[in-house]
């Protein structure tokens, strides 16, 4: 498939970027956490045909959470010590 093909295309749920998985047979929505299979050269842009796809396995949301409000508390007062 055509690498100018895919940046044209975005993802029929949340209209997000896709990007090409690393077997080449699908396009994920990393936001949505699907894949659109590929078949016979055609992306098929069904919600309905989408596999969801696993978090990655090192992904823990508690800790994402903690470390995504440290960072907005150390940006809202620069002057805290770590």
């Amino acid at each position: 498939m055509d690498t100018r093909l895919i940046e044209l295309l975005v993802c029929p749920v949340c209209k997000g970027p896709l990007h090409r998985s690393d077997d080449g047979h699908a396009l994920n929505c990393n936001a949505d956490r699907l894949a659109f299979p590929i078949r016979d050269g055609i992306p098929v842009m069904l919600e309905s045909e989408a596999l969801a796809l696993e978090p990655p396995a090192e992904f823990n949301p508690a800790a994402h959470l903690a470390a995504a409000a440290a960072a907005a508390d150390k940006a809202a007062d620069p002057n805290s010590a770590d």
